[in-house]
């Protein structure tokens, strides 16, 4: 007896793709620009899509995207598809010698200009054959890349407080106070906490992860929520030339302090007494990364060639 099979079709990963990121964006445009197609592209990928399992997965109007029951259902289960064939790509890149092919690193703004130089130098001499990719992104756009599979490794200050993140701590630093030249604490190595609670005190925008610190610090001291003088600026270097015209002062951390404060003759800095205020830099990878030895044994050379930084070199992370 023959029996014949009825072949349905299958739907493409490029279909699930392009749903997931509707799932996500609930926005045609910004879902084509998450996956780098076009607009057209991606909506006829999602209408074939529908086709394929026979039901509608998203309400378009002229304002906004909306998920169907259905779609809402079937949005968890694109997402643990294409998870699970990110997670068989990256597990067929890792049976590869290791230290070959590509590693996607992302670093945060307030680290990539000082460690850099380290981190390639370290590559380029040590791990000739690995194609290192570096991304300069804010943190939660790292953590949402490596979530997502787009970046394999990240850069940055920790703790993330993310059971799915997995944080290979390299050192701590110390944040340093910068101030116009002349300043009464210029020069000072024995500035107690406290005298932030007063301070024209200027940061970085929103979205910086050292802004976050700089903030916590200034709670922990008493500083009013609201106090006057916190003018914020995209970037470091920014920061330190408002200083240098007099408008404030602000926090460092320390691996940065030689660069930035080069630039300008009319600034000055004061340290903190112990203990100072400082931060925690690691690389972080995804729990059961199938590279974690390589990351492993990656974040133990860094440890040794950030010996020459003024920091404080950690070790690995306690359970």
């Amino acid at each position: 007896m023959e029996i014949l099979i009825n072949s349905q079709r299958q739907p493409t990963l490029a279909q699930l793709r392009a749903f997931a990121a509707v799932a996500d964006h609930l926005h045609f445009r910004d879902a084509a620009a998450a996956i780098g197609t076009s607009q057209p592209a991606l909506s006829g990928a999602v209408a074939a899509l529908e086709e394929v399992v026979g039901v509608q997965l998203v309400e378009r109007t002229t304002r906004r995207v909306l998920l169907t029951p259905a779609g809402e259902r079937l949005a968890v289960r694109a997402h643990a598809v294409l998870d699970a064939v990110g997670a068989l790509m990256e597990e067929a890149e890792a049976v590869r010698a290791p230290f070959t092919g590509a590693l996607r690193l992302g670093v945060i703004p307030t680290v990539a200009p000082y460690l850099l130089p380290i981190v390639l130098r370290l590559v380029h001499e040590r791990y000739p054959e690995l194609d290192l990719q570096v991304h300069e992104e804010q943190t939660a756009s790292l953590v949402e890349g490596l979530a997502a599979g787009r970046l394999d490794l990240l850069l940055l200050a920790v703790p993330l407080g993310m059971p799915s993140v997995v944080e290979l701590p390299l050192f701590d630093e110390d944040f340093v106070l910068v101030v116009p030249e002349g300043h009464r604490l210029a020069g000072r190595g024995d500035i107690q906490r406290e005298v932030l609670r007063d301070l024209d005190l200027l940061l970085l925008e929103e979205g910086h992860c050292l802004r976050d610190q700089a903030l916590d610090i200034c709670r922990e001291v008493g500083r009013p929520e609201g106090t006057p003088g916190t003018t914020s600026a995209a970037g470091l270097s920014t920061l330190v030339q408002l200083v240098a015209g007099g408008l404030g002062v602000t926090l460092l951390p320390r691996t940065a302090v030689r660069v930035e404060t080069g630039r300008s003759a009319h600034l000055a800095t004061g340290y903190f007494r112990d203990p100072a205020p400082d931060r925690r830099i690691a690389l972080a990878m995804r729990q059961g990364a199938a590279r974690a030895e390589e990351f492993e044994e990656l974040a133990s050379a860094l440890r040794g060639a950030l010996r020459e930084l003024p920091v404080r070199i950690v070790g690995e992370a306690q359970p």
